[in-house]
């Protein structure tokens, strides 16, 4: 350890190293979080910003302003790439691909997971997974885009596919995907069409399970399965999407028998979650073990093995009994940041106790799941204990008021206030919802042609 004040650098802006960096403010350190986005978003509530309830603006915040008030710490915009174990550096690049180097006496990665597509990454062009404020932007677009672009087709089976929605794996937030849309069609946008009738889009969840929600009680699963069926959700169980395309999907029946083909415009992609490449390269430069999906193994206190100035918090943690979820991340930053503290006060460390505060899933208005030991709550009541503890976790109290102010109103009214969607370019060369594809613009190019 170096004689000045020691460096802690926090990797990761989401909840493990936000509560990581807050525990240290006002401790006898200098803090560096560093994140790709500088914000801190509250991915729990992503789903609600992709259909039109919420803006970015209340779920996500500044980490400049949020950890303002703590002066030892510091936010820096870049994504990690290298590290240097032996030197205690990181390599950090900035968005316009410039680099700059950060030294560190303790290092924390809380980088998070990205969507999985199990080897096949070519179905991300046209299945977004909801783990970041551009996920759920496209998102956005691509479902208020669908609908729009089916009003302008005459009645048919390309019309039809636009109105169909394909939504991959059967968790919390594939669950709460799959009933925002059809609360979406059958509330919201139900009386605003001409040309075609929105309560009629199709909804198809697929999930390799028998059921829905399976890391929740069998009983409030099977009611979040009813409230489905009810909402109108078709669910298939037992199968895997085995090909994603443009116009369609292809199912595989895990049992065997004939693939299922199904026309589709929009595929929303939640099945699996995997290490981001730096949790990868940096699991290789310590040395360190990881599972199949790259979490890297740590010990007791969250250290990576034979690396005790190295942390790993949240999902990327590989221990068994870690889930990954919100209060694991939060209850594991603040962990770091004791034993932090305890080495500074050259006391022993204490081993990492995850303590389970329970999981909530919303499915409609008026319909959610709350679990929290022997407290199994449904339906309204469900609904109210999911709303509070979201706001409890939001950050900062702008978001929580102007949050309840809009559930409040979407309560009372069937709109949603946030649908606005921008047909921005993605960056694949066949993306259907941007003015700005190589096909569209050499059709522009070959009519000046024409015309000079």
């Amino acid at each position: 350890m170096s004689r000045a004040r020691p460096k802690v650098l926090i990797i990761g802006g989401g909840f493990g190293g936000l509560f990581c960096a807050r525990r240290l403010g006002k401790v006898d350190v200098d803090v560096t979080v560093l994140d790709r986005a500088a914000c801190h978003v509250f991915q729990p509530l992503l789903y609600q910003c992709a259909t039109g309830t919420l803006s970015i603006g209340q779920i996500s915040r500044s980490l400049r302003e949020e950890l303002a008030d703590y002066h030892n710490v510091q936010t820096l915009l870049g994504e990690a790439v290298r590290l240097d174990a032996d030197a205690r550096t990181l390599t950090a690049r900035r968005p316009d691909d410039s680099q700059y180097t950060l030294d560190y006496d303790y290092l924390v990665i809380a980088a998070g997971m990205r969507q999985s597509y199990f080897g096949h990454e070519e179905y991300a062009a046209w299945a977004p997974g909801m783990k970041t404020l551009d996920d759920a932007l496209s998102i956005r677009r691509r479902l208020f885009g669908a609908f729009e672009i089916a009003e302008t087709l005459p009645p048919g089976p390309e019309r039809d596919s636009w109105l169909t929605f394909a939504v991959t794996g059967a968790g919390p937030t594939g669950v709460e995907l799959a009933g925002q849309i059809r609360e979406l069609a059958t509330r919201a946008l139900a009386n605003e069409f001409h040309a075609i009738e929105p309560e009629e889009a199709r909804v198809l969840l697929f999930d390799g399970g028998d059921r829905v929600l399976k890391t929740f009680a069998p009983a409030l699963a099977h009611q979040a399965g009813r409230t489905l069926e009810e909402l109108g959700v078709e669910m298939h169980f037992g199968v895997h999407v085995t090909d994603v395309r443009r116009d369609g999907i292809t199912v595989s029946p895990k049992g065997g028998g004939p693939d299922e083909e199904y026309a589709t415009r929009t595929v929303l992609w939640t099945a699996g979650v995997e290490a981001v490449p730096f949790a990868r390269h940096a699991a290789e430069m310590l040395d360190a073990t990881t599972d199949r999906s790259g979490r890297i193994t740590v010990n007791e206190d969250l250290s990576v093995p034979g690396h005790p100035d190295v942390f790993v918090v949240g999902d990327l943690a590989g221990r068994e009994g870690l889930p990954g979820v919100a209060e694991n991340a939060m209850q594991g930053g603040w962990h770091v940041a004791a034993c932090i503290r305890r080495d500074l006060a050259t006391r022993g460390r204490r081993k990492y106790r995850y303590r389970d505060l329970g999981s909530a899933a919303y499915i409609s208005r008026g319909h959610a799941l709350l679990q929290a030991g022997p407290v199994k709550l449904t339906g309204r009541l469900g609904w109210l204990g999911w709303g509070f503890i979201h706001i409890a976790f939001l950050t900062g109290v702008q978001n929580r008021v102007s949050t309840v102010a809009t559930w409040m109103a979407s309560i009372a009214r069937a709109n949603r206030t946030d649908r606005t969607f921008i047909l921005g370019g993605s960056g694949h060369p066949e993306e259907p919802y941007t003015w700005e594809s190589p096909v569209h613009q050499g059709n522009h190019a070959a009519k000046d042609d024409q015309k000079a």
